[in-house]
Parts: structure tokens; C-alpha cells; sequence
């Protein structure tokens, strides 16, 4: 599975991937996805928001067990962020049919669409759509780099947009969601565990910061006649590095886009995306104040105005204790796997749904930490240590 999945959106370039929402790479991953499903003769379907879904058993029964990810990517992304958690999905069912395991709740695999947010700047785009989190009038304000609306994308890829928004129903037939990640970090590499378990996911968000300048020439215009927003916003990028190390938070500036973009240009526009983050929403809101506090200042001394928006945000999400304590529970009967809990600063489809769900997160070691990269990485056999890990918490949950 891993070998048949690893070349779908990869870039010759970068060696890393671009597996954009509602592109041709992410057709090719909705194939792969439908293939294997019906490779294990699972039922089926894809719902109104464009999420996948197959089923062993009957999802109208209820009570269902539901495992899965994403198979989309940041801008050359790494191989293990996503797909780890859909691959080790079906591989964990194939590792309970050769137990001949008895089941007696429905199995659901799930692919979740859009999680990244890559292409059209909202994470988590599918499950916020099935949660009621985002709305079917926000969803389709959405709009790509390209100026393309996230319905004309979903039409042009053969799904229907008029059909998007929240689903109580799907969401009301599952007793128990579990995904599994790759870590995002390093601490279970320090702690020497293959397996953790996710106690809670930060406070997060992203905000857009708009500096209006006044284009000019570069070689004829005064340094004291300039209007520049660049000088503004470098200065802003550095002043998020400091608040950031002050609170004990993260607070980065990923992306920008300048008009008119040349480079014998001053420019009229430049925006940039702050991704913030910190482990509680006190220390969360110092950071962003202090970040947007510090640019108009800066605005001001450059003679340039500055828009602030927010764009998303997510709260804190303390996953169900009952469910980590069963994951726990489960796992530590396997008498040499120690499996700690730990948080992230990452955000995932399983905080999105654990306000409508009970969910719950594995994590599996990755050595170098590193992630968002093609120098992402995790070792098989600890990969192969999370399959089974997987496969024992869902034959624990639905067999009860």
C-alpha cells in the first residue's frame, strides 16, 4: 500500500508532495483510497462534503469504531503527515482479520478531505463542513490563489457543492473516533516509546496581515518619500519570533504575497499569514496582541496601513478522557510497550470532531522531528508497531 501511494503528488523538484484539495493528485489518492476498500470488500461512499468513507459492517447500526486521516499535504509536504494514519487503517484490519477477530460494532476508515488547507487557507476544511464548524456559506466564500472558489473546484472535480454542510446523521452513527499520526515533533524520540497517546491539542489559529503601501519606483523614489510596507512587515516577522519566545508559544510567518510583486518595484501590498500557537488561550491571545501591537507601530513609522483579519482559529481540545484512558488501558496489557501521554501543538481532523465526538489520538515515533517536509520521517518498524497498536485499541473498543 505504502509503495503504491508514495509517487501521487510527489514534486521531481523537491522530492516533496503536492497533494492540493480537489487537484488531479488528490483524485488519484481518492482512487487509491476507493481501491483498497473495495480490495477488502468494505462498503463504499463518499459523502456531501467530500470525505471517504468504508465500512465494515453496517454504519446504521450505530456505535460505529471509526479510524482514518488525510492523504492531502502542505506544499511539498513529507510522505508520513496524513497518509500514515489512512494506510495504517486498512493495514490494522488486515492485522484483525488475520486474528480472526469477532467484531461486534461497525468499522468505519475515513479519508478526510482538505485537511491541510493548502490550497484554499482553511484547515481541516472536510471535518469542519461534517461538524457544523464551518458553515456552507463560509465554505463557499473559499477561494484559491487562482481566484478559484472552492465550489467551482468541487464541480470541476465531479462533486456536487450545493450538497455541503454539516452531517448530525453521519456523525451521530459513530461512538468513537481514533486517529492515528505521525508525531510532530520529537518527544516520543527522547522518551525511547514507539507509540504515545494524545492528551490534548493547542490552542491555535491563523491571522492575515494586510500592509498597504504605496507603489513606486525602486531606483528614483527617496527612501524619506517611500510608502513601503515591506520594511513593516519584516519587522513584524521578527517581532513574532520574540513574542512567540517570551510566552513559551510558536508564532510563524509561512507565507507571503506582494503586489506588484517586482523587483524594481516598491510595493503596494504585502500580506502575510501568521500561524500562531501556545499550550493554553491566555499565553495564545498575549502573543497575537503583542504580534499586531508591534506591526502597527511599525505601520505608523512607515507611513503605511495595516488590516488584520482572523482567519481561523481552534480552541483548546482536551480529548475524552474516558476514551484515552480506555486507549491506555488497552494498550498497557501489552507488557513491553510503555505508551505516554503527551500533548501537540499541531492541529488534527480528531480536535476538529471531539466537540460533536468521542475521539482520541495515537501518535508514532518520528526520530527527527522534523515534519511539514520532505525530510519527514518514521521508521518501519515502529510504523509497523503502530498498526498493531491500531489494531489492538479497535478490536478493543468494538468488541465492547
Amino acid at each position: 500500500m505504502w509503495a503504491e501511494l508514495l509517487p501521487v503528488g510527489r514534486s521531481s523538484a523537491s522530492g516533496g508532495y503536492r497533494r492540493y484539495a480537489w487537484t488531479g493528485a488528490d483524485a488519484d489518492c481518492r482512487t487509491w483510497f476507493r481501491e483498497q476498500a473495495g480490495a477488502r470488500g468494505l462498503a463504499y461512499e463518499t459523502d456531501r462534503n467530500g470525505n471517504q468513507w468504508a465500512w465494515l459492517g453496517d454504519p446504521a447500526a450505530g456505535n460505529a469504531v471509526v479510524t482514518g486521516s488525510h492523504l492531502d499535504s502542505v506544499p511539498d509536504g513529507g510522505a508520513f503527515d496524513g497518509p500514515l494514519g489512512v494506510v495504517s487503517a486498512f493495514a490494522a484490519l488486515d492485522e484483525l482479520r488475520g486474528r480472526g477477530a469477532r467484531l461486534t460494532r461497525p468499522l468505519g476508515i475515513v479519508n478526510f478531505g482538505d485537511e491541510e488547507g493548502a490550497r484554499f487557507g482553511l484547515a481541516c476544511v472536510g471535518s469542519r463542513l461534517t461538524s457544523g464548524a464551518l458553515t456552507t456559506e463560509q465554505a463557499h466564500r473559499l477561494t484559491d490563489a487562482d481566484g478559484i472558489t472552492l465550489p467551482q473546484a468541487m464541480e470541476r472535480a465531479g462533486h456536487d457543492p450545493d450538497s455541503v454542510g454539516p452531517d448530525p446523521e453521519r456523525l451521530a452513527r459513530i461512538g468513537a473516533f481514533v486517529e492515528l499520526h505521525v508525531e510532530q515533533g520529537r518527544a516520543l524520540d527522547l522518551s525511547g516509546d514507539r507509540i504515545g497517546i494524545a492528551s490534548a491539542i493547542w490552542p491555535h489559529g491563523r491571522w492575515r496581515f494586510d500592509f498597504h503601501g504605496e507603489a513606486n519606483h525602486a531606483g528614483t523614489t527617496r527612501l524619506a518619500d517611500r510608502h513601503d510596507p515591506m520594511p513593516s512587515y519584516a519587522e513584524t516577522v521578527l517581532a513574532a519570533r520574540r513574542e512567540a519566545e517570551l510566552a513559551g508559544a510558536v508564532a510563524t510567518f509561512g507565507k507571503v504575497a506582494v503586489e506588484p510583486n517586482g523587483v524594481n518595484a516598491i510595493p503596494s501590498l504585502v500580506r502575510g499569514w501568521l500561524d500562531a500557537r501556545a499550550a493554553d488561550q491566555e499565553s495564545l491571545d498575549g502573543v497575537v496582541a503583542g504580534v499586531e501591537k508591534a506591526a502597527r507601530g511599525y505601520a505608523a513609522a512607515h507611513g503605511v496601513d495595516l488590516d488584520v483579519e482572523c482567519e481561523s482559529f481552534t480552541p483548546v481540545v482536551d480529548f475524552d478522557h474516558t476514551l484515552r484512558d480506555e486507549l491506555a488501558r488497552i494498550l498497557g496489557s501489552e507488557a513491553d510497550l510503555r505508551v505516554p501521554v503527551l500533548g501537540t501543538g499541531a492541529g488534527h481532523d480528531a480536535g476538529i470532531l471531539s466537540g460533536s465526538i468521542p475521539t482520541a489520538m495515537l501518535f508514532v515515533r518520528n526520530p527527527t522531528g522534523v515534519s511539514h517536509s520532505p525530510a519527514e520521517y518514521a521508521a518501519e518498524d515502529d510504523c509497523v508497531a503502530g498498526v498493531r497498536a491500531l489494531a489492538d485499541v479497535l478490536e478493543g473498543l468494538a468488541r465492547t
